[in-house]
């Protein structure tokens, strides 16, 4: 049985460019949560599959932020689909992002919103939805949709996958 050598497994895998690593600042480093939404930086990647019609889903059972008038704490679950272009919105400053929102007061509506477009500002996608489902309080949810516009034809989309709120848990 041959044995490849170290210099031509070198060789097999895909080199990594300088100009790649150093724009992402955040993945493999350690990382602080940013103090609020503006101050997050949503850091991207190449997309190593480009020339190719998908979805990506971003999914987030526990976001919290806080409500702007009284300060308690507000929870949703985020589903995220998007159809990436030439960049992918790369987890970890993602995830910081979505933290950077606990103690960021705003309203249902302006947060997911918010989000989404700090994606699309980001990535510049072929296609985005998100859909925020957010939990009650006062016995009332408040479920927030938004996209980009058509999904590109010959896309397969999924659904979301949470159920309409029926004490959602």
């Amino acid at each position: 049985m041959a044995t490849k050598s170290k210099s031509a497994s070198r060789k097999a895998r895909p080199a990594r460019t300088k100009q790649k690593a150093a724009s992402l600042t955040q993945l493999g480093q350690r990382s602080e949560t940013p103090g609020s939404p503006d101050k997050a930086r949503l850091e991207t990647a190449p997309n190593p599959q480009a020339g190719t019609l998908y979805v990506a889903r971003f999914t987030a059972p526990e976001f919290t932020s806080l409500c702007p008038v009284t300060g308690q704490p507000d929870f949703a679950h985020l589903v995220i689909d998007y159809a990436p272009d030439k960049l992918l919105i790369e987890s970890k400053s993602f995830k910081l992002f979505l933290t950077s929102f606990r103690d960021h007061g705003a309203f249902h509506e302006d947060c997911t919103i918010m989000i989404a477009k700090r994606m699309v500002a980001a990535a510049k996608p072929r296609w985005l939805r998100i859909a925020g489902y957010w939990y009650p309080r006062g016995g009332i949810p408040i479920d927030v949709f938004y996209q980009t516009g058509e999904p590109p034809k010959g896309m397969w989309l999924p659904e979301p996958g949470v159920a309409p709120y029926r004490g959602r848990g």
